[in-house]
């Protein structure tokens, strides 16, 4: 399908990345916000999509405004890619035109698109799930090479339209309803909350039993049923959507009188496995006043989002027991309560121990005999495995990693 008039409600991370992903499809696009889009961010931070907005901008294929009404008024199809899809449905409901299919593409509760029906109040205008499963870092990728297209429909020919929009994909396309889409959504981002508290409980077992946990993370990874994505052991699992897609699966669950054990232990073993690390991040420092430098901050590599951060969770923590921190981070140039500088290797200054904490490429490609003249210690400890032995030994320094 080409030449199809679509409107993109949201210029954040996941409305820019559905904007241009559509555009790129051969579709009109036009990305509507109240706020300016910082694209220039935004394709800094997420490998390939600056690239991907020039080229559908400079196409023709993609445009943005501010005009929310006025963007919706003449489209085929509308992506809701916002926080709250509920408070614009009043805004757009008497403009929408007649066959336009509205499409709920945010991470919504179970039961919004019920709502939305509701609030809407057009049989003339079908509303369509199309959850996105598309990550940070990878989002383009993500979403131009999908794993699955999924869209739930109680209206059969607006699904299919839906699906259509995509192109013709070599991937399954699900069409379902509506519920199922929903819950699909969260089913599948909690499994991964799941799988990498699992690993890092492994990895923990590992450590005690003298045993290599990126070893046994392979050997699992080659089983079909597992597979080797989130088997990388590491200080717990952060960002937007694992920690708000747990949260929310639990609160439904709660809900309607189900004890999630399974979801709730990973939670909660999640959260007290960064406090594990801290504290052995600081006895690994030696006794006293200690300084431990700290690389990386937010909760992933490619990315600048520090929301439930793992890294930031032990860095606060060291500090709350005492230690005075210096932290780098290449996307992080200011945070409140935490000294940041603007090198890696300034955090080696008198530094007792050095802690890897986020898995940026270029920790690898640091002049470690330079990092070893600067510090007081000689101890790193590497919680996302990303080191190299050789180099660091070589340097005078002792490397522990995380999981043997």
């Amino acid at each position: 399908m080409r030449d199809t008039r679509i409107t993109v409600l949201g210029s954040g991370h996941a409305g820019l990345v559905t904007a241009a992903g559509l555009a790129s499809r051969g579709h009109w696009v036009i990305c509507a916000d109240h706020d300016e889009p910082d694209v220039a961010v935004a394709g800094l931070l997420e490998p390939g999509l600056g690239a991907l907005v020039s080229d559908c901008v400079s196409a023709g294929r993609l445009s943005f405004t501010k005009r929310i009404r006025e963007a919706v008024a003449d489209a085929d199809a509308v992506f809701l890619c916002l926080p709250d899809v509920l408070a614009v449905v009043p805004e757009i409901r008497a403009v929408l035109p007649a066959g336009c299919v509205l499409v709920l593409r945010s991470t919504v509760p179970i039961g919004t698109a019920d709502q939305v029906v509701m609030l809407l109040g057009r049989h003339d205008v079908p509303v369509v799930t199309n959850p996105g499963f598309v990550r940070e870092g990878t989002a383009v990728r993500d979403f131009l090479q999908p794993d699955r297209i999924v869209v739930g429909c109680s209206d059969l020919e607006a699904g299919e339209f839906v699906a259509g929009l995509y192109g013709d994909p070599d991937v399954p396309v699900v069409i379902t309803d509506q519920r199922t889409a929903e819950v699909a959504k969260y089913a599948a981002t909690c499994f991964l909350a799941v799988k990498l508290s699992y690993i890092n409980s492994i990895a923990r077992l590992c450590e005690l039993v003298d045993a290599s946990a990126s070893g046994v993370a392979a050997i699992m990874g080659y089983d079909h049923g597992i597979g080797p994505s989130h088997l990388c052991p590491g200080p717990g699992w952060g960002g937007s959507s694992l920690p708000d897609d747990t949260a929310a699966l639990l609160r439904t669950a709660d809900a309607v009188g189900l004890d999630f054990e399974v979801l709730r232990s990973a939670v909660e073993f999640n959260r007290s496995h960064q406090t594990v690390l801290a504290h052995r991040i600081y006895l690994a420092a030696g006794t006293g006043p200690v300084r431990i430098g700290v690389l990386g901050l937010t909760f992933k590599a490619n990315t600048d989002n520090l929301r439930e951060s793992p890294a930031l969770a032990v860095t606060r923590t060291l500090i709350s027991l005492g230690a005075e921190v210096t932290a780098y981070d290449p996307t992080v140039s200011r945070l409140p309560n935490v000294l940041t500088v603007n090198d890696a290797h300034h955090v080696a200054k008198g530094a007792h121990a050095i802690a890897v904490l986020t898995e940026w490429e270029e920790f690898r490609h640091l002049d470690w005999e330079l990092m070893a003249q600067l510090m007081a210690g000689d101890v790193v400890i590497d919680t996302r495995n990303v080191l190299d032995h050789a180099t660091l030994h070589d340097a005078g320094l002792r490397l522990h990693g995380f999981g043997g």
